[in-house]
């Protein structure tokens, strides 16, 4: 059925459409953090994170790195292939901040020389814990082979997107993946990327231009999201 609402989560909802294997999503205002414990609401946030995010997938694309993506159909609005989502969060890290910081006894800010890699457990009732390559076998949540590839593109990824921001003077400081399996049992990147999934950091003034700024009363959340935008906008 067209139009149907398929799935609705904290910052998307996702329909089906007219054509087959071919989704809809739909990008909400809502911002929340603390796995959903605290949460509120910005007029345009849909919009911006649709756009930042199809402008990051366009150009991952671009390079040949697939996605679920096909494109952006109106402001809030793009159109994705149907796909198996892995219940894995892909975290990758290029700069020491956040959960990392604290669980190291580390100042933030500090620059680890190759990025680390780190999975979380897509659990909503567990709070999607960390959990390492052993307990990924355990629950058989993807291969030997196919926990490889979820690496070696995560850190692919991490090499396209660190100089594109650097270009427009944004640190790539972390940023989550997800990733599912299409209808040929290819590995494709999907979700968003977004500052709802990423840390970014002005290059000179280290002003945060991210969710951090909500999750932390920083301030308003809305220009730090149009800053992000506006910079994409020029390349």
């Amino acid at each position: 059925m067209e139009n149907e609402l398929i799935y609705e989560g904290k910052a998307k909802k996702l329909f089906s459409t007219s054509e087959p294997n071919v989704l809809r999503i739909e990008y909400k205002d809502a911002a929340t953090a603390l796995n959903g414990k605290r949460k509120e609401s910005f007029a345009g946030k849909g919009v911006l994170n649709n756009q930042i995010s199809s402008k990051l997938f366009r150009h991952l694309q671009s390079v040949g790195i697939n996605s679920h993506f096909i494109q952006q159909i109106s402001e809030n609005e793009q159109l994705v292939q149907e796909i198996s989502m892995i219940p894995l969060e892909v975290v990758v890290r290029n700069v020491m901040a956040g959960s990392l910081a604290k669980k190291l006894g580390c100042e933030e800010g500090i620059e680890i020389p190759e990025a680390i890699v780190e999975f979380y457990y897509k659990d909503d009732a567990l709070d999607d814990p960390f959990i390492n390559e052993d307990h990924i076998h355990f629950l058989q949540i993807v291969s030997q082979a196919e926990l490889t590839v979820l690496k070696d593109l995560a850190r692919k990824i991490n090499q396209v997107l660190i100089p594109f921001f650097d270009q427009i003077g944004i640190t790539l400081v972390d940023f989550k993946l997800e990733f599912g399996r299409g209808k040929d049992g290819e590995i494709l990147l999907a979700d968003e990327i977004s500052p709802d999934t990423c840390r970014l950091w002005d290059k000179k003034t280290k002003e945060k231009l991210d969710k951090d700024v909500f999750r932390r009363n920083l301030g308003d959340l809305l220009p730090v999201y149009q800053e992000v935008a506006k910079r994409l906008e020029g390349v």
